[in-house]
């Protein structure tokens, strides 16, 4: 996540994670620095400027930049495709402005995002209809997320080339990340390396660490032993 996208943590530390983020929201900032302040020697949170924590769940991530970065799409198209920054751009951009929310509990308000709608890339590389879903991949080698196609058809799910106003940093998971908007963070796939259309959803990192595979901000998060925020 971004994100909840924690180091490689067990499920007591997971659980724990969630109790403290609910805290936040109950309690306000000063409970949100604690938050940062607990996980951060557990999981190498970076505190930031602008309310962001940054996770990892790999010890470090290659850096790719604007012209060594390749998406890759598979799966039920008409065509596999590698994808260049160039041919992302030259795709129709879509840009929005949403609230990023980590399942944990803090949020960052009005973030500035623009990019690929999904469903237009989705589109651009001939997805079958009938597929059920998507999954992706980062190119950390690790980390995973999926979507039904019903929500991967939505126009805020969002292949992003920039926020805040200019590219997405290495540290936000860029080049390019998924953004998906009216889902938890950990949702928002970092690193984006892979689209892969298929035939059912696959649970992604986290959700086989408990978490719920729709993870719509507002709406509980499907697990019945640990506070949700």
């Amino acid at each position: 996540m971004d994100e909840v996208e924690g180091a490689p943590v067990g499920r007591r530390v997971v659980l724990g994670m969630l109790g403290l983020g609910a805290l936040g929201v109950a309690l306000g900032s000063r409970a949100q620095d604690k938050v940062g302040d607990v996980l951060a020697p557990i999981s190498g949170i970076i505190p930031a400027a602008g309310g962001f924590r940054y996770y990892t769940v790999t010890s470090s991530v290659p850096e790719e930049t604007a012209q060594t970065y390749r998406l890759e799409v598979s799966g039920r198209v008409a065509k596999k495709r590698t994808l260049t920054m160039a041919d992302l751009a030259a795709l129709p951009q879509t840009s929005l402005t949403r609230d990023f929310q980590c399942v944990t509990g803090w949020r960052v308000k009005d973030v500035a995002w623009s990019g690929v709608a999904l469903p237009d890339l989705l589109d651009a590389c001939g997805a079958d209809p009938k597929a059920a879903a998507i999954t992706f991949t980062s190119f950390d080698g690790v980390y995973t997320e999926s979507l039904t196609m019903e929500q991967a058809r939505r126009r805020d799910m969002l292949v992003a080339t920039s926020m805040l106003g200019g590219p997405v940093t290495h540290d936000h998971g860029g080049p390019v990340r998924l953004f998906t908007a009216p889902m938890y963070g950990y949702k928002s796939l970092k690193w984006l390396g892979g689209i892969e259309v298929v035939d059912e959803v696959e649970p992604g990192y986290w959700e086989l660490r408990g978490y719920d595979v729709d993870a719509w901000v507002g709406r509980s998060n499907g697990r019945t032993d640990a506070p949700t925020s």
